[in-house]
Order: C-alpha cells, then structure tokens, then sequence
C-alpha cells in the first residue's frame, strides 16, 4: 500500500512537471527511484548511513528531495520528504554551517555538491578571518614591504630606482578591492553549490535549532566552523591597544609602533611595518619567540630581525598603556623601562569565538581553553554537531581547517569516510627572512626517538647577495630518523622557505628518505639545491647534553 501510494504520489508530481523538461525515460527513472526512496525514509530505523547500503543512490536522492521540494513549491503542496535520522521532526536544513569562513565555506559547498540542502550563517563578510583580516592581506602587505629591500639591492644590479615615496593609503585601498574580489568569489562558489547564505548573527538554540535575526532554522546536522579572535590581555590602558585586525585599517602609517607577542602575526607584522619605515619594538615574556618551532630556526631569526634593526626585546612585557595629550602612547615595561610609540599592537594569542554562541544550549564539551572538543572526524560528545578550524584549537591553520571541512562533508554526505590527517603539515611563518617548516623540530624528534637522528644543516650567504653584500643569510635544516632513514623534519629560514616547505611536505609523506634527497640532481645555482648536497652530519648530542648548553 505504501509503495503504491508513494509511486502514484510520485507520478503525478514527477511525469506532470519533468516530462517537458527532462524526457520521459528520465521522468521513468527518476519515479523508482524516488519511490525506493520513499520507502526508506519512512522507516523508522532508517539513517543516512543505513540508507547509502540501499539501491537508491544517497547523492542522487538528496538532488530529487530537493528537486521535489520544489515541485510541491510550485504546485502549492505543503508537503515534504522526511529525510532526517529523527523522524519525529522535520528539519529546514540536511545541514547549517556557522561561519562562513575557508573551512565553513568548503564545507558547505561540497555538502551541497553532495546533494545535501545546506545553509551558512555569517553576519560579516564572506570568507573569515583568512580573506578579510588574516592570510590574504597579510601576505598582500608582505610582498609590499619585500619593495624596500628589493629597490635598495637593485643598486648592485646596475639600476639607479629613484624612490619618492611610500603611499600606506593606495596599499590599503587596493587590499580592499582584492579582499572584495574574494568575498564575491566565496558567495559564487556557495551559491552554485546551491547554499542558501544567511546573514546575522547566530545563535544556538539547542543541538538542532540555530536562531538569526528572530527567525529560528533547524537543521540535522550542525557544523560549527565560528573561528577565533585576538586576545588583548587585560592591563590599564588595554582601550588604547589594536589588535592584527585593526593594523589592516589604519588610516595612516604610524611613525614608531609597540608589537607585544611572539607569535607568528607578531613576527610577521613585525618585519612588515619595519620595512615599510615605521620603527618597531617587539616585546615578548618569553626567553625566545616562536615557541613551538625549532631552537635553531627561533635563534637564528631572531639574529636577522636585529641584524635589519629591529629593536627585538626578550622576557620583557607591558603592565600598563597611558595614552598623553598629543596621543602618543607610553608603555611602563615589566622590568622599569618605558617605551613610546603611536600604536601599540598586541598579538598574544587568539581565543576560540564563542561569545554570544549559545553553546551551552547544546550540551557540546568544551576544553580548558574553551575549545570545542573534537574526535578525528570532528564530532563532538553529540552525535550531529561538528566542529572545524580554530574554534576547536587543534592547528590553526586556514590549509587545515579547509582539510578538516572537506573531509566532514564526504564522510556524512559523501558516502566516504574521511579523518582529516594533522601530522607533517607544511606552514610558513611571512617574517623577514621567511620560515618555512615540516614536520618535527629537533627537540621532538629527540624526545620521540631517544636521539636516534642525525642533524644536517648548512647556513650561508645566497648568491644574490653576493653583490649586495647585504648581511642577510639563509638556513636550512634536515632531521633524519637514523634507523629508517627518513627524513621526520624539515626547516627553512630564506625568501623562498614557504614556497619550499610545501613541496618538502609531499616528499615527508611520501616517506622520502635522506638517500633518496641524497641521489637528486641539484638545480645550480639555486638555494634550494643545498637540501640535495648536505652530507656532513652533527656531532651527535644528547637530550641531557643538550639542555645543559
């Protein structure tokens, strides 16, 4: 009875509007499987994943729910395919995705390719941290401040550059059309995937129910994908402080800026203003910045920061800002002294974003730094809410979070299993030389294989430089598992690190061991060949030995 009535319900809407449009051996086709699909939805142990085990195609039958529900649009029915794990609820979405950024927005759009009925709530502009505030306009400043270096070492090469001066508002006015490219290029690529974009704020109502604007959406499953955001510590006179946010904005170039944090944005912001004119002073509590990377590379760019004059000052803080009438700020220092300056910029850290989220409606598990708490396919305690990217604080990395939302789209719409994998991921760190890093640092490696590794690693002056005489080196450093050879890390200090790091991250998980980059040919005269020609190893070291230097 309920196969005859599911196949005439499914006549009559399908042959009546599609004969026209898509032939009738389509219309056919379309007819048994919609009714098989019919079937399986009213069952009441029917799930997504049970129902990838039947005839009926999971993609194909997301695209005929879909395409039916506009049927009953069109013609006036109320009625809609229960598609849902619950069968007690109807829901308006398969999924929602908070937050619209490079993780939120892969999600989504492969969730819908998948054939899956999805919707993103963001109430900034498209894109995230990464496109609007992040990634791609650092990088863009970045290659604006590499001009200095590269307009006075154009005077070895024979060229006389007459340099005017430096215009900070045309930088930031051609950012912003780019960033505004970027943003249209997000909105295109959801609405093609046939994701519907909300925009507002969103609140969590409970584990199904996200309210915007006064309007709530239910949804099967939820994917929370919200980001983070600056951390300014709270000391008198923080009101005065800006964040890597704001540094995209300034209407003008400060004269003298304060960078507090030794971090990556740090470091970066760092080495940009500096090379742009402005003076800098970078503070960080710490002994040595960079933690997380490997001692050798911290040391080493620390020296070429001061090299190029920038004043980079160690285990030293700000305990308060007090802004004077002519709006200079000065800093009072943790050890006595007093620094002045037009900006002062913290960049110490970044918190997941969950203010005004409603999280605690949901029941999900937080960390001890308000993370959301993930498995390996970023599923938290409840079983339909996801999380991806820096709300759950596992890398924070823009390449990761997309990583991490592609393979949650495939695994519950895609009928493929995926775990997005976290180990030998490639970074750069946009300072002045470049950082370009994979794999273990010296100090893990150590304490993960008992000092069973050799060291390779060289330090020298590039070509270029040979006429330039400027005082800038490059370094390269290779770790290499001494029972099987392979190489388990990988560091980089030099203008092309980045671009370098990515390729040595295909070779690391291709397993390459120290013979195969042994037997390369070297590309002459390159940097890079120098990975192909390091044959001397380190006078081998102990962990013990080594904390005692």
């Amino acid at each position: 009875m309920k196969l005859n009535l599911g196949v005439a319900f499914c006549s009559f809407c399908l042959v009546g509007h599609t004969s026209r449009d898509i032939g009738i051996p389509k219309t056919c086709s379309l007819v048994k499987e919609f009714s098989t699909y019919f079937l399986l939805s009213k069952s009441p142990s029917h799930s997504f994943h049970k129902r990838q085990s039947y005839s009926c195609n999971p993609q194909r039958s997301f695209g005929i729910r879909r395409y039916v529900d506009n049927i009953s649009t069109s013609r006036g029915f109320s009625w809609r395919m229960n598609t849902q794990q619950d069968h007690s609820h109807s829901y308006d979405y398969d999924l929602i995705v908070v937050g619209a950024g490079s993780g939120g927005v892969r999600a989504a759009r492969i969730a819908g390719t998948h054939g899956a009925k999805v919707a993103v709530i963001e109430k900034a502009a498209l894109g995230g941290t990464c496109v609007n505030v992040g990634c791609i306009p650092k990088k863009l400043f970045v290659y604006s401040s590499h001009f200095s270096h590269d307009f006075e070492d154009s005077k070895a090469y024979g060229w006389d550059v007459e340099v005017k001066n430096f215009q900070w508002k045309r930088l930031v006015e051609n950012k912003d059309k780019e960033i505004h490219r970027l943003n249209g290029v997000y909105e295109k690529l959801l609405t093609n995937a046939g994701v519907n974009i909300i925009r507002g704020h969103a609140y969590l109502c409970d584990a199904h129910t996200v309210q915007v604007n006064e309007r709530r959406y239910t949804c099967q499953y939820l994917l929370i994908a919200a980001g983070s955001w600056p951390t300014i510590p709270d000391i008198p006179g923080k009101e005065h402080a800006i964040t890597s946010n704001e540094c995209f904005y300034l209407e003008k170039l400060p004269e003298k800026i304060i960078i507090v944090g030794g971090g990556y944005i740090a470091v970066e912001f760092a080495g940009i203003f500096h090379s742009l004119g402005v003076s800098v002073t970078q503070l960080y509590r710490g002994p040595l910045f960079l933690r997380g990377f490997d001692e050798d590379v911290r040391e080493f760019l620390a020296h070429q920061m001061k090299l190029d004059g920038i004043d980079l000052r160690f285990q030293v803080n700000i305990t308060r800002i007090d802004k004077q009438s002519d709006g200079t700020l000065v800093c009072t220092l943790t050890d006595g002294n007093v620094v002045r300056g037009d900006k002062v910029m913290f960049a110490t850290g970044r918190h997941p974003r969950l203010e005004d989220l409603g999280i605690e409606n949901t029941g999900v598990h937080l960390g001890n730094k308000n993370e959301i708490l993930v498995d390996e396919y970023s599923k938290t305690n409840i079983d339909n809410i996801y999380a991806i990217g820096d709300i759950t604080n596992r890398i924070q990395l823009t390449p990761v979070a997309i990583a991490e939302g592609h393979c949650f789209a495939d695994t519950i719409f895609g009928n493929n299993p995926r775990r997005p994998s976290h180990e030998n991921v490639p970074t750069a760190v946009f300072s002045n030389p470049c950082i370009g890093t994979v794999g273990l640092t010296e100090e893990e490696a150590r304490e993960k294989y008992d000092d069973l590794i050799d060291i390779y690693k060289t330090s020298f002056r590039p070509l270029k430089h040979t006429l330039t005489l400027r005082e800038e080196k490059t370094f390269y450093k290779l770790i290499v598992h001494r029972e099987t050879r392979k190489v388990i890390g990988a560091h980089l200090v030099s203008p092309e690190a980045a671009e370098l790091a990515q390729l040595l991250g295909v070779c690391m998980k291709a397993g390459a061991t120290k013979e195969h980059f042994d037997a390369t040919i070297g590309v002459h005269p390159t940097s890079a060949e120098e990975l192909v020609t390091m044959r001397v190893k380190e006078p081998e070291k102990s962990t013990k030995n080594r904390n005692a230097l």
